[in-house]
């Protein structure tokens, strides 16, 4: 089992965020390897430390507050935060900002891999080293998926649903900490065991400390909770998104591909049909995925259902000059364990996406979503997002910025049909992604020359003039037996 984590850090933790002047064949930056024997040097104090959990979705999500003091002799610009190598690998969109200045996130690189150390680290590189006895406020962000277990197991049809998550009261950091104190945001105020600490209860909130002794670097205080969840743990191991460019048809077309899971508690009994027919009058709260929400761009036409069967009838779009809705109830209710794979796509005007550069160089620009897909209220994790920018035949000089931590970066080529080079491809992969990403943009720049334009309208004419002249030659073709008069 640690092994397998091992190799999922190895795998996808290479976390590059890649801005518009990047080279796409200048292969992506490797991770510093150290000896497992690693610590990082003791430059930094934590002075204060608030860290907030929140549990109200199907994976972890963690902001962590910290004033930091340089209380080495000489100006420092790297800050560690460190991770058990059983949880990093499911560790995903972490980042770190300034708190008290808006402006991007800081450099992060995952610096350490090595198959017998403990612990990993996450390395952040100020933007400007800070000086002896200075401070600095940092907001440290970041998910985890797949560490919520259900508790029990195997539970009824209509059984509540309990998830269980296991943490450090001490929030893990790589310097001692000063004073510290922990915040547990839950979906409800039911939260019948936990163990380890002593909470303060306020509602659906815990709070454990302040802590205002000195805690080393490194120390940890073992502590877990079970709470309710009657809700669908939805999880997409892979999703496959392609978005293709139509510079003639003025259309940009979207397909999304699903592999989906509910990590949530499996039934202890057979499913039992009735049952669920009868529940669905008046629609109790259910560990079961029954419908996906998925809300598209203004002006999203064209949309379809599809899965391994074929076209899924159980699907409603309502579209109007404020808001394009796609809802989509699968053919069955997708209980804890239960996978359902399917694929949907619409058509949107490219107009809304695209932009005509006006400087000297020309050029495109296309601004499209990251990520798209179901908008829930429990969430939605990818354990692998693949990400096809198709642009038309004949783009060159592609680059291209996002702020998603990406693990590969390729251009190929797809040949269609009537394409005789081929269509330029750039095709991105990213690992554990939580559906937060929604809201980050994926810019693309690129160039096509006028000529190119042209060059499916020629392709399609001598084609045509092709098959006439074969047809006129082969009809001038004599192939009697017999001798010529």
């Amino acid at each position: 089992m640690r092994y397998d984590s091992l190799l999922a850090v190895c795998v996808t933790l290479f976390p590059i965020t890649i801005s518009g002047d990047s080279n796409l064949s200048e292969p992506l930056s490797s991770q510093q390897i150290l000896p497992n024997n690693f610590k990082p040097p003791q430059v930094f104090q934590n002075v204060n430390l608030l860290r907030n959990t929140n549990l109200e979705k199907g994976y972890v999500r963690e902001t962590v507050n910290v004033v930091i003091e340089n209380i080495d002799t000489k100006p420092q610009s790297e800050y560690y935060v460190p991770f058990s190598v059983d949880v990093i690998g499911n560790v995903g969109g972490f980042e770190v900002r300034d708190k008290k200045t808006p402006g991007p996130s800081f450099k992060t690189d995952l610096v350490e891999y090595d198959p017998y150390s403990p612990t990993q680290f996450f390395r952040t590189t100020l933007p400007q080293p800070l000086s002896p006895k200075s401070q600095l406020t940092l907001s440290i962000t970041y998910h985890i998926l797949s560490t919520l277990t259900p508790l029990p197991f195997k539970i009824g049809q209509n059984d509540k649903q309990y998830l269980h998550y296991a943490f450090s009261t001490y929030t893990p950091s790589a310097y001692p900490t000063l004073k510290q104190k922990t915040k547990l945001k839950f979906p409800t105020p039911e939260v019948p065991d936990a163990i380890g600490g002593s909470p303060e209860r306020q509602g659906s909130t815990f709070t454990y400390g302040p802590y205002n002794d000195l805690v080393p670097a490194g120390a940890l205080e073992p502590a877990s909770v079970r709470y309710e969840f009657t809700k669908p743990v939805i999880h997409a191991t892979l999703l496959e998104r392609d978005i293709e460019v139509s510079h003639w048809g003025g259309n940009l077309a979207t397909e999304e591909r699903y592999w989906l899971t509910n990590q949530g508690a499996h039934l202890k009994a057979n499913f039992n049909r009735v049952q669920w027919a009868a529940s669905q009058y008046y629609k109790p709260a259910t560990s079961a995925l029954r419908e996906l929400n998925v809300p598209l761009k203004v002006g999203s036409l064209n949309p379809y259902f599809t899965d391994d069967i074929g076209n899924v009838s159980t699907s409603r779009f309502r579209s109007n000059k404020r808001e394009a809705n796609l809802e989509l109830k699968p053919r069955y209710p997708v209980f804890g364990g239960w996978k359902y794979s399917f694929r949907i796509g619409w058509d949107a005007d490219l107009a809304s996406f695209l932009r005509v550069l006006k400087s000297p160089q020309g050029g495109h620009v296309l601004k499209v979503p990251f990520l798209e897909g179901p908008r829930m209220g429990e969430g939605v994790s990818y354990g692998k997002v693949e990400l096809q920018v198709i642009l038309p035949e004949g783009a060159k000089n592609v680059k291209f910025e996002t702020e998603v931590p990406l693990v590969r970066v390729e251009e190929t080529v797809r040949r269609t049909f009537m394409d005789t080079v081929g269509r330029t491809t750039l095709k991105l992969t990213a690992m554990n992604v939580a559906d937060e990403a929604r809201d980050k943009p994926l810019i693309v720049t690129y160039h096509y020359p006028f000529s190119a334009a042209f060059r499916k309208p020629v392709t399609i004419f001598l084609g045509i003039v092709a098959v006439f002249v074969t047809a006129w030659g082969i009809g001038r073709l004599d192939a009697s037996i017999g001798k010529q008069k």
